[in-house]
């Protein structure tokens, strides 16, 4: 699962965001950081925060494409202007996670029927608006800082590996394409 997270402090949680000591950043345990859900990337139909856990519009599998254009609502055109827009992706890989008595197949903070480890964040990166056509401002992102915390980054967009591309246009629209393997 992958959102538009908004309407905090517009940052990444890192390690010492693990309020139990359980190994796992949750969600819960982001959302001071980044906020709710705005809106949710999905491989077709709504974008809404209501689908924020409906696995039928994540994308899924060892790889997978997500390539999109749509309408951003209010809420995330307000919060990346307000420069507190965050993406986050869910999910962390069962064979890298850590945590004690196997706190990855826990109940999730957020959902009786996942575990924690399908809810936590597993990437994170603030989002910065830019008008559709202008040219990026500052030098190219080449690398990636890990915090520790099982697979969460706290850097810009390129945390992601340049594998999604987020534009917000004055207008509205949303183009988000994923790609993962």
């Amino acid at each position: 699962m992958q959102h538009i997270h908004g309407g905090t402090q517009g940052t990444c949680p890192t390690a010492a965001a693990d309020q139990n000591g359980d190994g796992f950043v949750s969600t819960t345990d982001g959302v001071p950081f980044y906020g709710g859900i705005l809106t949710t990337l999905t491989t077709s139909g709504p974008t809404g925060p209501d689908e924020g856990l409906n696995l039928a519009l994540a994308g899924q599998g060892g790889s997978y494409t997500i390539e999109r254009t749509f309408e951003m609502n209010q809420a995330t055109q307000d919060t990346l202007k307000a420069g507190t827009a965050v993406v986050v992706v869910h999910g962390v890989d069962p064979l890298t996670a850590t945590g004690d008595e196997g706190g990855f197949n826990s109940i999730s903070d957020i959902s009786p029927d996942l575990s924690v480890g399908v809810t936590s964040p597993a990437l994170c990166g603030a989002l910065v608006a830019q008008q559709v056509g202008a040219m990026p401002r500052g030098g190219a992102g080449t690398g990636v800082a890990n915090t520790g915390n099982t697979g969460n980054t706290d850097g810009g967009l390129t945390t992601l590996g340049g594998g999604m591309i987020l534009a917000a246009a004055s207008g509205g629209a949303c183009v988000a394409r994923r790609r993962s393997s």
